[in-house]
């Protein structure tokens, strides 16, 4: 289907699988932007059974003939970047076209300086547990109006003259507060003019090819990083990411107007996962905690630190679907549950001694609930195969239909296994 804007959003706390629904979903797809987060993020693809990260890179890099993007709304870090790059050209993946937004703010060297510095400061009573990416600050910057973009590196003078003006800043903080060493301006300049130099061929007017791909009869999605959860405004304050993950951020980090959204998906793991501090009211940290990560490989692609993993929370799904105005869902992974006797699934809190149904983005609201459970049959027999959802065992169904009934959205998409080729699509497209 042509001339459609569709917005994939992770409906939990990130890790959902959503490099692997946007993979799934290439070939009738014509642009990929990425449009909030940074190289703190990583979307995995497994095709024939070759695993690709992505950390920067639009999942749509590995179709030829598409149109990738990174959007305004990105903070990029130059040589991350241009290390994907340079990898997929090494695999004879690089297949898409890529162009990069000039106003897409850079991650500087002391961007990941201070990020450490201030994770370090707060003590681990007060860690939100940032991927130390520079992430945070690099946003600080740009919202306090003298961050650096794209644009920037490929002007030297400019670049020379805004880096002093900055460096006098930040080298006053390193130094001051947090008894870290100053950067020198040179030491700063020359890699970023190397990176400008590398990265110049790449850079465009994504908004203007945007608006030409809508009057060209397009199809666009829109790929998020992180998950509404992390979402700086709707998220789990102040456990949450620097950017905004949920849907309207695909406008404002791309240039599309609101108005041209067909879709939002949806992608929900069928459990549930969590990186970093904050609370998390279906975490297990006993054995079915360590049978879902080991099962479902739960370690951060970006960090590579173990995840933390529980029983599926549908009131925080449905608190996303809401939220975002999901009008279906991509359901992951759901052949990690195989083999389990029975499946809880969380529909409600005990706050204090009160039923509620509805999902606080308050931390430490969201601290005091306790999770209230129905319990599924599991299923034994392997799913890794199945083609349609009529071959699902039918406990496996009805766990489905369960989801949908409380999330309030159709899945329309199931994945039963890691290869994009493991998917089953029930009116999907």
């Amino acid at each position: 289907m042509k001339n459609r804007v569709d917005v994939i959003i992770g409906s939990q706390w990130g890790d959902e699988g959503k490099g692997k629904v946007v993979d799934v979903m290439g070939t009738n797809v014509d642009v990929f932007v990425r449009y909030q987060g940074g190289a703190n993020a990583g979307h995995t693809v497994i095709v024939n059974g070759e695993k690709i990260i992505f950390h920067l890179l639009p999942s749509g890099m590995l179709y030829p003939g598409k149109l990738c993007m990174i959007g305004n709304g990105v903070v990029l870090e130059p040589e991350q970047f241009l290390k994907e790059i340079e990898e997929l050209r090494e695999r004879g993946q690089d297949r898409a076209r890529l162009v990069v937004s000039p106003s897409a703010h850079v991650v500087m060297p002391y961007h990941k300086i201070l990020d450490k510095a201030q994770e370090a400061f707060r003590g681990k009573r007060h860690m939100i547990g940032t991927t130390g990416r520079g992430i945070g600050p690099c946003y600080v910057d740009k919202y306090a109006r003298h961050g650096l973009r794209v644009e920037d590196l490929l002007n030297g003078d400019r670049l020379r003259e805004k880096l002093a003006r900055v460096l006098e800043e930040k080298n006053r903080i390193l130094t001051k507060l947090y008894n870290e060493k100053p950067l020198a301006l040179d030491e700063v300049l020359e890699p970023s003019l190397e990176w400008g130099s590398a990265m110049a061929p790449y850079v465009g007017d994504t908004v203007e090819l945007l608006h030409q791909a809508l009057e060209g009869d397009k199809h666009i999605l829109l790929e998020g990083a992180q998950a509404t959860l992390l979402d700086i405004d709707h998220g789990t304050y102040p456990y949450v990411t620097s950017s905004s993950t949920c849907a309207a951020g695909g406008f404002t980090g791309t240039g599309l107007p609101v108005s041209r959204v067909d879709r939002v998906i949806a992608v929900v793991k069928a459990y549930t996962t969590r990186v970093g501090e904050g609370p998390m009211p279906t975490e297990e940290k006993g054995d079915i905690g360590e049978f879902l990560r080991t099962r479902g490989g739960e370690f951060g692609a970006t960090t590579g630190r173990p995840r933390r993993c529980g029983w599926l929370d549908l009131v925080a799904v449905r608190y996303s679907v809401r939220l975002n105005g999901c009008g279906v869902i991509a359901l992951t992974k759901l052949d990690v549950l195989t083999g389990m006797d029975e499946i809880k699934v969380c529909t409600g809190y005990d706050l204090n001694g009160t039923k509620t149904t509805s999902f606080s983005g308050n931390a430490y609201v969201l601290e005091e609930c306790r999770p209230l459970y129905e319990v599924l049959p599991g299923w034994s027999e392997d799913i890794s195969q199945c083609g349609t959802f009529e071959s699902l065992p039918k406990n496996a169904r009805d766990y489905v239909r369960f989801i949908e009934e409380h999330a309030g959205a159709p899945v329309k998409l199931i994945g039963v296994g890691a290869d994009r080729s493991q998917t089953i699509t029930r009116g999907f497209y």
